[in-house]
């Protein structure tokens, strides 16, 4: 009776473990709502109160490991909800770690198609590794609107 008990419990713990580290990552269909909700942000309020928006850690548009990142046609990232530090950088070029030039493919697919998915490598702000990552962007007029997904 005992092992049956334990069993059970080592069950429901792992359970229970496992839901917490899923419940860590937001879904591809919580990082397209997120990009409209900053695109409809942007034309209600203006660039500059979403973008205060966009970069307030614990704001609305910082969830879990989702955030929205603003780039202009150029490159330059205008806003980014996880890490400040790449605001006002012209990143065009930027690579990950296998030498994609993401940031130029987030914009191309954007400026060109409108919307989509991008696939590529970048530093997962939860777990501080590089995980596989897919990005969906959306046009609204030069700017390119990005929210992503980090691959389980």
């Amino acid at each position: 009776m005992m092992k049956w008990i334990l069993r059970i419990l080592v069950f429901l713990f792992a359970g229970q473990i496992v839901g917490a580290q899923a419940a860590g990552y937001g879904t591809a269909e919580e990082a397209v709502a997120m990009v409209k909700r900053a695109g409809a942000l942007m034309k209600a309020k203006g660039k500059d109160e979403a973008f205060k928006q966009f970069n307030e850690p614990a704001g609305s548009f910082v969830d879990r490991d989702l955030y929205i990142a603003v780039i202009d046609a150029k490159g330059t990232m205008l806003s980014h909800g996880a890490n400040p530090k790449l605001i006002g950088k012209a990143l065009m070029e930027l690579k990950d770690a296998d030498g994609k030039p993401f940031i130029k493919a987030l914009v191309d697919l954007a400026q060109g198609s409108g919307s989509g998915w991008v696939d590529y490598k970048w530093p997962n702000p939860v777990t501080k590794l590089i995980d596989s990552k897919s990005t969906y962007v959306e046009k609204l007029g030069d700017l390119t609107i990005a929210c992503g997904v980090y691959k389980k």
